[in-house]
């Protein structure tokens, strides 16, 4: 789904507003190391400092943020909310409205260790079937998961 929509004017919008220093934003696109450890975009910003991105898209607005437990269920490959990611934010967006929420790896994956058996419990598990395997996520509601990231960059 992201591929789909790597093109979108809304991706550049986004960026742009969040990094108002923005010089570059790059798709990564080839299969590789990158792609494989989370890496849809490279942005750089005037200073030199380079962020990556994955990006993350949905069909249709949600009250809540899929985070993918599972990538693969029965091989039990984790999905990208606990394996280990070289990217530092996910790019959550709603295709429909462009609506996008730019989530720091290192707090999401913490909130996910102090909430995650909590929030399946409360929230459930989706399951998609792909080609030859199924994915688990947890449908977690925005605000929550918004919660849970602040107290997630407390470390005390």
């Amino acid at each position: 789904m992201s591929e789909a929509h790597a093109d979108s004017d809304w991706w550049m919008d986004t960026y742009r507003r969040a990094f108002p220093r923005l010089r570059s934003a790059v798709a990564v696109r080839q299969d590789g190391w990158a792609q494989r450890a989370g890496v849809d975009r490279v942005l750089t910003l005037a200073c030199g400092r380079t962020f990556t991105v994955d990006e993350k898209v949905r069909a249709e607005e949600w009250p809540d943020i899929l985070l993918e437990q599972w990538s693969d269920e029965q091989r039990r490959v984790p999905g990208w909310v606990q394996k280990p990611l070289a990217c530092d934010f996910i790019c959550y967006a709603y295709a429909p409205t462009g609506v996008c929420y730019l989530l720091p790896v290192p707090a999401l994956q913490r909130a996910w260790r102090m909430n995650g058996r909590a929030w399946i419990k409360e929230y459930g598990q989706r399951r998609a079937q792909n080609s030859g395997y199924v994915s688990v996520s947890v449908p977690v509601p925005r605000a929550v998961l918004m919660w849970a990231l602040v107290d997630a960059m407390v470390v005390a």
